[in-house]
């Protein structure tokens, strides 16, 4: 006698089948649920000492010498420490002042603002042309630094 199936049997596979996948989807689905990681988020300000041109390894100073006219951002390092290094080039006075409004960590580098300050109204300033810049020495670190 042959076996009959019939539309119910056949029912049963496939309500197995699309439980199977629904399962297979939602897997899939919360697997992209995972929490990303933002590379850019500030885990923490840092530590960070101003220093003056006197305070400037010999060969660091040389180089903010060289480059004052213009404007740059740099980095340098000794053993210990990092440096970073921004100028604002030729100002038509003097009075200008930097001043660095954040310094923190990310998980791949650190990031440094800082803001260029003209010479406050009334402030006795020389009407000769001035050169600001600023170095910011911190702990040594191997992560890259993004000037912003």
């Amino acid at each position: 006698m042959k076996e009959r199936i019939t539309a119910e049997a056949g029912k049963g596979w496939l309500q197995k089948g699309v439980q199977i996948l629904c399962l297979l989807a939602m897997t899939v689905a919360m697997m992209g649920c995972g929490k990303d990681v933002d590379k850019t988020a500030k885990l923490h300000d840092l530590k960070f000492t101003v220093l003056s041109g006197e305070q400037l390894p010999s060969e660091l100073r040389d180089m903010v010498e060289e480059q004052k006219m213009e404007n740059f951002r740099f980095t340098f390092a000794d053993e210990n420490e990092l440096y970073i290094c921004v100028g604002y080039g030729r100002q038509p006075t003097g009075g200008y002042s930097i001043s660095v409004t954040e310094l923190y960590e990310t998980e791949n580098a650190v990031y440094v603002h800082t803001n260029l300050l003209g010479p406050s109204a009334g402030e006795n300033k020389t009407e000769s042309p001035s050169y600001p810049y600023i170095v910011v020495k911190l702990e040594k670190t191997d992560k890259a630094v993004v000037f912003e």
